[in-house]
């Protein structure tokens, strides 16, 4: 795709990569933020007496899932309508500030409505951000940079391990606070320092320096958001219950399972986006589907590991398998954002990866609770670990048989098979 005059000129002034430095600290507080409270579960049970049902602890957990999913939509649109740079420092300031309170908080029904509202604050931003990398990196460097920007979401999931050891040693409550106050801090920098990239007025967006009209294509679409929504069914069973299965099946304490899972799952997730970001756009040099191809190459990873995690017998097995999820699942997610951009016009981005979060998380907001309850009864969190592979397979299938629209269709910096 050609540069539009002005992209030419905010692209001397503004380092693309700096941008991408700049929102790496907020996608890692985007995460940290969200998941102490899957660590920290043990501690805070002990003060709040509700929580000591799995199903109860569970609907706290999907409440914020159910209210991030149905705002993505509302965020996606709001990126593709406002300055991204405002509604990213808005989101930052509002999540953290309730991480701040949810420190605070004296009962369960307080703690809900709060994870309520970071739901809401949270959604605002991915759809943004990453739209706003996309723009900065319009060529062969676009997966790397939304892979290195999605590296900060792993890393952020990696030090929620350490709310536990926090909670444990000092307060669950200063953990929440603690972190409330470097999101604040942090909105007020990237205030002075974030750019918006320009962008053509919305009426001038619907064609490309060829003339021609750019379509959302519907079909490939609609395969993206399967393939994103089917894997995150296991992404949000690991994210929010495996700590707790380490617990039931190998009697690990509170701080050493919640280190051990998303220390392993989220390190190796670190290495798979990047992996998967250089591995792709790498491809995509050579070939259209590029991208597509790295993603598949990372699901095809997924559903052994899923079926090892949940039956393996011994705790190293399980150890192993977990890396091997990570690395797939970080190389897939990180080419979700590019695989958008050539399917839907840009004017559509935020929007269309906000409708992604929606139906992704809306899922696994169904998940979480569900295996609460199935734990409640009876049931091994196992079982749901390795029943979760057949999704993931699915989506194995769908993405590596996926086909894009040709560029002389679409604007893309792409080349033709």
């Amino acid at each position: 795709m050609s540069e539009r005059p002005d992209s030419a000129a905010i692209s001397k002034k503004v380092n693309p990569w700096l941008i991408v430095g700049l929102l790496w600290p907020v996608a890692v507080l985007n995460y940290l933020d969200r998941q102490m409270l899957a660590t920290m579960g043990l501690t805070i049970k002990a003060d709040i007496a509700e929580l000591r049902s799995a199903e109860m602890f569970g609907y706290l957990m999907a409440i914020f899932m159910w209210v991030y999913a149905f705002c993505s939509p509302l965020g996606g649109a709001l990126a593709d309508r406002l300055n991204r740079k405002w509604l990213i420092v808005l989101s930052l300031g509002v999540w953290s500030a309730v991480t701040l309170l949810m420190g605070r908080a004296s009962g369960y029904s307080e703690l809900y409505r709060l994870r309520a509202l970071m739901g809401i604050s949270e959604a605002l931003y991915i759809p943004a951000g990453l739209a706003l990398i996309a723009d900065y990196h319009p060529g062969p460097t676009r997966s790397i940079a939304i892979g290195v920007h999605m590296s900060g979401i792993y890393l952020g999931q990696a030090l929620g391990g350490l709310g536990g050891w926090i909670a444990e040693r000092i307060s669950w409550r200063i953990a929440f606070q603690g972190c409330g106050l470097i999101g604040i801090a942090y909105a007020v920098v990237l205030l002075a320092l974030l750019k918006e990239f320009p962008r053509q007025p919305r009426g001038q967006q619907n064609e490309n320096s060829s003339g021609q009209i750019q379509k959302i294509h519907w079909m490939p679409f609609i395969i993206l958001i399967l393939c994103f929504t089917l894997p995150s069914l296991s992404g949000w069973a690991i994210k929010n219950w495996l700590p707790t299965l380490l617990q039931d099946r190998f009697a690990l304490k509170q701080t050493s399972s919640g280190l051990l899972a998303t220390m392993v799952a989220a390190g190796s997730s670190f290495v798979g986006v990047l992996v998967g970001g250089r591995l792709a756009d790498r491809w995509s040099v050579l070939n259209l589907r590029g991208r597509v191809k790295a993603s598949a190459c990372g699901l095809f990873l997924l559903a052994p590991a899923l079926v090892a995690i949940g039956l393996a017998p011994g705790l190293p097995m399980v150890v192993l398998f977990t890396g091997v999820y990570g690395l797939g699942f970080g190389m897939f997610d990180a080419n979700n954002m590019p695989i958008l951009c050539q399917i839907v016009p840009e004017r559509f981005r935020s929007t269309g990866y906000g409708l992604l979060n929606f139906v992704a998380i809306s899922s696994g907001a169904y998940l979480t609770p569900l295996l609460g309850r199935l734990k409640d009864a009876g049931v091994p969190l196992g079982q749901g670990f390795a029943l979760c592979a057949i999704p993931a397979l699915v989506a194995t299938i769908l993405m590596a048989t996926m086909r894009l629209p040709s560029p002389k269709i679409i604007a893309s910096s792409q080349p033709a098979n």
